[in-house]
């Protein structure tokens, strides 16, 4: 089984993305022969300052590996590396109804909001559709709000395969269902877009202070709380025993226990869970030459899968 995922470089990672996708990635990359890329054309749809682009790009691979990424079972490059994919892309634009890509999701909620579009954000689908198809992609870890891109993704492979003959795996979506829903500091779902995020690589000094930030209601220390509506408490489970949870919630309950005691014991988790992760990324960052060789090597490997697919496609169509 071949599963694929790609991720965009947007910035600092923050715990909801280690626990809604990093973690996916690093558990799924032993059930089969994984590959996993930098979604570095995807991210020109928001026009990025050039500098800023590579610096997130580079820091995305540093994260990755440090959280456990292991390059002997995952194929882990550029998406630029595989300058394939563009031309896999048009070709499936020619099959691509217009009314398809009118009716996404992510396209319309971007324009409801004021988001002036360009033709790149418009055929976003038809990229992650290259993207996938192009490596024969069985399994696709999704988040939610892709799998309609992914429905996409299977109606091009189905309608190119009754043109052209079987040349595309169909893939199958994986989307986890025990994946947590990490709140934020003020208790929305944790994203850059509302800036409510806990890095998960940042000083001990910035990280204390952020967690010190968490949004809790104005009860005094004597007064007894509420575990269960708590953002401190829903944070804390996702680093703690079920015993060190209940133990928390029984404070909370009988009172003298205020929100400081509740939230140094989670930064406390954070702090040691993340420790070997740190060790890791500052030894990566000492050695880029190391993580740009890798990089390069692994966009050759996936480069010449991509290949040979694309020499399929273009004998199918006539090229």
């Amino acid at each position: 089984m071949r599963i694929l995922t790609g991720i965009q470089p947007s910035g600092t990672p923050h715990l909801g993305n280690y626990f809604g996708a990093m973690r996916q990635v690093c558990e799924l990359q032993s059930k089969g022969e994984s590959f996993l890329f930098i979604a570095d054309y995807h991210a020109l749809t928001t026009n990025p300052e050039p500098e800023q682009l590579r610096e997130r790009i580079l820091n995305l691979a540093l994260d990755f590996l440090a959280c456990g990424v292991d390059v002997d079972k995952t194929v882990f490059f550029r998406q630029s590396a595989v300058p394939e994919v563009c031309e896999l892309m048009w070709i499936l634009n020619t099959v691509t109804p217009v009314g398809l890509l009118e009716r996404a999701h992510s396209y319309k909620d971007k324009t409801a909001k004021g988001f002036m579009p360009n033709n790149g954000l418009f055929s976003y689908p038809v990229l992650m559709a290259a993207d996938i198809l192009l490596y024969h992609a069985d399994l696709v870890p999704v988040g939610k709000d892709q799998k309609q891109h992914l429905e996409i993704t299977r109606d091009l492979a189905i309608k190119f395969n009754n043109e052209y003959g079987d040349i595309f795996t169909v893939p199958e979506g994986f989307i986890p269902e025990n994946v947590a829903i990490v709140p934020g500091l003020d208790g929305q779902k944790m994203s850059k877009s509302y800036h409510n995020t806990i890095p998960i690589f940042s000083t001990e000094k910035a990280l204390r202070k952020t967690v010190m930030n968490i949004v809790t209601d104005c009860k005094a220390l004597e007064e007894p709380k509420d575990p269960d509506n708590c953002n401190v408490v829903a944070l804390y489970k996702l680093f703690a025993s079920p015993e060190e949870v209940a133990e928390m919630a029984a404070r909370y309950r009988a009172g003298n226990y205020g929100y400081g005691h509740a939230k140094q014991a989670l930064f406390e988790k954070i702090w040691a869970f993340f420790e070997p992760m740190r060790a890791r990324r500052a030894e990566l960052a000492a050695n880029l030459d190391f993580v740009h060789e890798l990089l390069r090597k692994n966009g050759e490997r996936a480069r010449a899968e991509a290949a040979r697919t694309l020499s399929r496609v273009r004998r199918a169509v006539g090229l």
